[in-house]
Formats: structure tokens, sequence, C-alpha cells
């Protein structure tokens, strides 16, 4: 009754707020002062006020509820101010742009304290050419608003880059041309990571994410056992953005990590306007642990990785959406690995693989703050994308046609941001029309307006996935279990199943403490999950985690999140094996995308 009752709960819910998304007018036809802090329509009022009614006249619903949804004001200080960023540029729209003026800033307040007025001058600040090449226009080109709201969020994605605004000056003695001046703020980027491990293993690595002021980023890592006085090895990176202001990037990885050892290069160029082109090359020979879910058990692997992709985008005016094509090559070799058969292990089968894709997109920057961040301006993206994938596997044993499809959807509306979308993908035998070795994914992704506790805000987030197989062979990668971004945060259990359905609640509260820059969050989560074989996903075991944790960053460092946490699992017939603290570096989440990528064959994790 319980999982019933979550899943019927979450349904409703997510159901209405789809049709909230549909009905309420979206930011993509909202003027530039709109916001998801405008007050809710009826409607949604209703439905909050109406299912928080139903859901506390007993005690386990109550709970539930309580445990995935928060009350609070609404912000009314003007930070959940949601910005359609090319709204600024649309008065300047189709005028020439003339001069381009760089405002370069360096990491710390120039009257800060002596630490800091002693890391400005020991910081390279990034060379005017560096941001230069990473600029969409040129002087003479026509002013295009979304282009510039792209830019800036290209610009603020890189890692040395910690603010990045464009502004539109008129120019007072032509009315057709239009200045910009393109302000930057540098993050700090010399960094160390340690990597300590109880068996005595240990991993220290040393990095510049700018390197002299020119925006590559080179890394040196050291490994070695203090337990038994063993060397690991070490390992050196390479990364060159936008080379030569082509817009491809460059990464040379060479050296070895205890058993891991890695020798490879990639060269690629990305999607990044809605007129435009993919290329790019990778080739790996590695070796690499790999742990065999199904044997609960690690053995050595090793070979080499080919990968070759392009694509093509066209921007169709009148439908306001792009159209696009890629095409892949790779190729796999295996030199060390596990027993394979035809039906056995088929992840380390080699094989060469031709894929082709046609799809259609559409992406539009808004800006915000405190979503994954803590206070500096974030970039996500509402649209769409809708794509088909096909090609021939030439198989070790066998030789197999693949087919795939993707759709996602995504956007701000009055009752905060919600993105959907589903993905699957299969095998299919040629000789018998057979499709094997499928799966489709599903997920939801949810996150409230700020609301209002004394000094501080809070946001609420919700993320449903849903992951089904059938049809699947036998060995490696063919079952799936719990993982970092699907799953029960603190379980600490290898279970493995054919159906997982997973829901993540998530409350955050943004503190205003901010000592020596420093700002800190705290979170609350409480998850729930089935994974197993059987096809009826309510017959499978239920698990849930329940925990606390902090999140402490500098936004102008380039230091990843510290994150602490507490948790405990739970499961049928009482506690299970928890991973009760955790302490980490928590990377920046990949913020929500719809460019399109070269194809590939879908993972079944």
């Amino acid at each position: 009754m319980l999982r019933l009752y979550i899943t019927m709960l979450l349904l409703f819910l997510l159901t209405r707020l789809c049709v909230a998304a549909g009905r309420d007018a979206s930011l993509s036809a909202a003027g530039p002062g709109d916001t998801i802090g405008a007050p809710p329509s009826e409607r949604v009022t209703r439905f909050y006020d109406s299912l928080e009614s139903k859901s506390t006249r007993r005690t386990v619903p109550r709970l539930i509820y309580r445990s995935i949804f928060i009350r609070g004001r609404r912000d009314t200080l003007g930070r959940d101010r949601v910005v359609d960023e090319s709204k600024r540029f649309e008065p300047y729209a189709g005028k020439r742009i003339g001069r381009i003026i760089l405002e370069r800033g360096n990491v710390f307040d120039p009257d800060g304290n002596k630490l800091e007025r002693f890391g400005n001058r020991i910081h390279a600040v990034t060379r005017e050419r560096t941001i230069r090449r990473d600029l969409f226009f040129k002087p003479g080109d026509p002013l295009d608003p979304d282009e510039l709201a792209k830019n800036q969020q290209f610009l603020r994605s890189r890692s040395y880059i910690a603010e990045a605004r464009i502004e539109a000056v008129p120019d007072p003695s032509d009315s057709t041309l239009v200045d910009l001046v393109v302000q930057t703020r540098d993050s700090w980027t010399i960094s160390a990571d340690l990597s300590l491990n109880i068996n005595g293993r240990t991993g220290v690595e040393l990095y510049d994410a700018n390197l002299l002021g020119y925006g590559n980023r080179l890394s040196v890592g050291t490994n070695f056992d203090w337990k038994n006085g063993t060397y690991g090895g070490n390992r050196f990176e390479y990364g060159i953005p936008n080379i030569l202001g082509t817009f491809f990037d460059a990464e040379f990885i060479v050296g070895r990590r205890f058993e891991y050892s890695d020798l490879g290069f990639t060269v690629k160029k990305k999607f990044l306007l809605p007129t435009d082109y993919e290329l790019g090359i990778s080739y790996q020979d590695k070796a690499e642990p790999y742990y065999m879910l199904f044997q609960d058990s690690t053995m050595r692997t090793a070979g080499r990785f080919l990968d070759v992709w392009g694509g093509r985008s066209r921007y169709i005016r009148p439908f306001r959406n792009s159209i696009y094509f890629t095409g892949r090559y790779s190729r796999w070799t295996y030199d060390i690995r596990p027993e394979v058969r035809p039906d056995y292990n088929p992840v380390f089968h080699n094989s060469q693989r031709v894929l082709a894709g046609i799809g259609i997109y559409r992406e539009k920057f808004y800006s915000a703050t405190m979503v994954y961040g803590f206070g500096l301006k974030e970039y996500l993206a509402a649209g769409y994308k809708a794509e088909l994938t096909g090609g021939y596997i030439w198989g070790e044993f066998s030789h197999d046609w693949y087919l795939g499809m993707h759709f996602s959807k995504g956007g701000f509306f009055n009752a905060g941001y919600l993105m959907g979308g589903f993905t699957l993908g299969s095998y299919i035998s040629p000789s018998s029309g057979m499709w094997y070795r499928s799966g489709v994914d599903f997920e939801l992704r949810y996150f409230t307006p700020l609301l209002v506790s004394g000094r501080s805000r809070i946001r609420q987030f919700i993320n449903l996935s849903y992951t089904q197989g059938w049809n699947r062979d036998t060995g490696c990668d063919e079952l799936i279990e719990f993982t970092e971004d699907r799953g029960p945060n603190a379980l600490d259990e290898k279970i493995v199943g054919l159906n997982r359905a997973v829901l993540n609640t998530e409350t955050v509260l943004f503190t205003p403490w901010q000592p020596y820059g420093f700002k800190i969050a705290f979170y609350g989560f409480a998850d729930f999950a089935l994974l197993g074989r059987e096809s009826n996903i309510f017959r499978n075991d239920f698990f849930n985690t329940i925990g606390l944790g902090v999140r402490i960053k500098n936004e102008r460092l380039v230091f990843n999140t510290i994150q602490i946490r507490f948790g405990v699992a739970l499961g049928k017939g009482g506690f299970r094996k928890a991973e009760y603290f955790n302490i980490s570096n928590q990377r920046r989440p990949e913020q929500y995308r719809y460019l399109p990528e070269a194809p590939e064959v879908v993972p079944f994790r």
C-alpha cells in the first residue's frame, strides 16, 4: 500500500504539473521582467492546497507528503528572477556591431583583504586574445540577440571564468552601429586534489585550469600506497580549448594510476549555434579494472578504442527550429577481457559500428540563481529535442541492426522548472527480425521557485526516473543497478535487476553565511526506489534513504563544491547497509541542454 501511494501521489503531481506547464504562459513568450517568482495561478494554488489536504488526513501519506514538499513564502526580493537574456539585446537586433570592448576582472575585489590582494597579484588574468577567440561575433556582423545570450552562457561555462556579461551600447555618432562591452571576471584556477583510501592508496593531483592566462589546462598527478610503500604511477593531462579560434578543443592523456593506464587524445568541435557543425576524433589505448556486477568481482580489462563523428545543423527560421544530421564510426578492440560467447558479455565483444541520426531541436537560454550554484548567475535552457538513430554493428559473433529514439522537453512556468524525456534503444537481428538487448528510460526533473525562510532561501528538487530492459543477454552491463544519479543517496549495497524506479527528493537551504567568500547550503533528502527482475515493478524490492548534508563553495575558486553527507537506508525488514557518512568533491552538474550530439548506442545502466 505504501509503494502504491508513493507512485500514485507522484504521478498525480507530475501529471498536473505537465498540464499546468502546457496551459500557463511560458517565459519564452513573456516580457523581460517576467519571473518564476511571480504569483502562481489560482489553478496551481488550488492544486497544491488540495493535494496537501488529501495527503494529511492519514499518518503514512502525511509523512510522505512532508518528505517531498516544503512550505514557504515566495521570494519577493528579486533573487528568483528568471531572465530571458536575449530580451536585453532585442532593441538592437539587426544593427551592425561596431567596437568590441573587453573589461577583464581579476579573481578578487581590488580592495579586499591582504590574502585576496596577494592572490590577485600572483594570478595571471585571462588574456584578451583568449576571451576574443571565444566570441561568436566580430565587428561588422549584424547583432543577433539569441546569439549574444548563447555567447554569455558559453563564456560562463569556461572553468576559468566566474562571471561573464555582454552589454550593448549604441554608438552616439552612428545610429546603425552598436558597440559591445564584454565583461568577465576570473576564477582562481590553481588547485590540488587529494584522494585517500583506507587501504593505503593515495593520489595527489596538481592542476592549473588557466595556464599563463591562455585557458589551457595542465594536470599532473602522482599515486602511491603509504601502507606498503609502493609507487602507483603518474598521470598527465593537457587540454587546449578553442584552438586558434576554430572552436575545436583538444585533450591529451598519458600515464597510469595503479591498475589504470591511459594513452589517448580527443579533438572535437561541438554544436554551438542553431546553424552549425560538429566534428571529432578520439583514440584511447587504456587498461582498467572492470567491476563484474553479476559476479560481484573485479577483473582487469585492456583495449583500443577509436571514434570518429560529425554532423550538420540548419536553422529553419519560419519554424524557429533547427534540423540536424549526425554520423559516427566506432571500432572497439579488446586485448584483455572476461570470457565472451555469442550471448555472454556482449559489452566486451570486438566490434565496428556505423550509426546515423536525424533530429530537430530548439534551445533558448534563461538565467537564474541558486539552482545548482550559490548565488552567481546560472544558465538553464528551455526547449526540446527529438531524434532518431539507426545503424549497423559488425560484431565478433553476429551482425545486427540498431534502432534508437529520444525525446526531451523542458522549460519554466509559474510553479518552477519542469523537464521530461524518454530514450529507447534496441538491437535487431537481421535474420529473425527479433528485437533484443532492448532498454527504455523515462525521466522527469522538477524544481520549485525560491522560497523564503528568514534570511535564507529554499528550493525543492524532485527527480523521477524509470528504466526497464527486456530480452537481455547475460554478463556485464546486461543488468542494471543503482547509480550515483539514479538511486537512493546513502544506500551501500550492490543490487541488480531489469526494472528500476527511483524518486529522489531534495530540499536545499541557501544560507546567508559567507565566511571568507565560502557560501554554505544545507540540504535534506528522502529517496524512494524499486529494483528487481520482476516485470511488475511493484513486486520488486523497495528501498528508502533519508539524510542531511552541507555543501560549501566559493564561486570565485575553481575548487569543486565540498559536500558532507549523513544518511541511513531502509528496506524490507528494516535497516539496510548504508554509507552513513560521506565527504566528497561535487563537480558542477551539467546544465539541461537540448543541443544535438553524435549518435551512439543507448547504454543500459
